[in-house]
């Protein structure tokens, strides 16, 4: 606070500008600005009564920097043109081999990782189908117990009147039968080998 106080009573008393910068041990930044100057008009006018170019050295390392960024950029870009089937022509046989070594490995990492999804999608579908199942079963023990008859799901009164339905509706078809033999007097006579003789030669065996 003392430092801050004697920049701005320079300012004041001195008609000065002045530009303090402060970093504490704990990595806390501290500054004073003379009211109505900014920083950069401060290094501008610092550099120009100076002679000394202080952005020089902060250009170079962003200069260093991005020369290095396009370097990484077009190894990354060869590599995975090469993974593609390009730019094989320069390689050796090691580098060729290496490359196929690579290739070899990520194709492992791959089937792996497509063999683990199918083993996790084939259990849920195993789970889905056996929760399916047991309300399945669920559901036929509810018929069971509301019908009593689970292979037809009739109760038993139902299923007597069925069984009288049937044996009535078998009666009947005897009957049209006989009907049906009454209406055809001549039939073949079977003792005589295929000819036709009069109904009342027919006898019971």
């Amino acid at each position: 606070n003392g430092i801050m106080k004697k920049a701005h009573e320079l300012t004041v008393l001195c008609d000065a500008t002045v530009s303090l910068i402060m970093v504490s041990t704990t990595n806390k930044l501290h500054q004073y600005l003379s009211p109505g100057a900014s920083i950069k008009n401060m290094y501008d006018e610092y550099q120009k009564l100076t002679g000394i170019d202080i952005w020089s050295t902060h250009y170079e390392k962003m200069q260093e920097k991005e020369r290095k960024l396009l370097e990484v950029n077009n190894i990354l870009r060869r590599e995975i043109s090469r993974r593609m089937g390009g730019d094989l022509e320069d390689l050796s046989i090691q580098e060729l081999h290496g490359l196929e070594h690579e290739m070899e490995k990520a194709l492992d990492v791959i089937r792996n990782q497509k063999f683990h999804k199918i083993k996790t999608q084939t259990g849920t579908s195993r789970k889905k189908v056996k929760n399916l199942e047991v309300v399945h079963g669920n559901l036929l023990m509810d018929l069971e117990a509301k019908f009593g008859a689970p292979q037809f799901g009739l109760a038993d009164e139902d299923q007597g009147e069925y069984e009288a339905a049937a044996a009535y509706a078998a009666n009947d078809a005897a009957a049209a039968n006989l009907y049906a033999m009454s209406r055809h007097p001549c039939l073949p006579n079977l003792e005589l080998g295929g000819g036709y003789a009069n109904p009342h030669d027919l006898r019971l065996a």
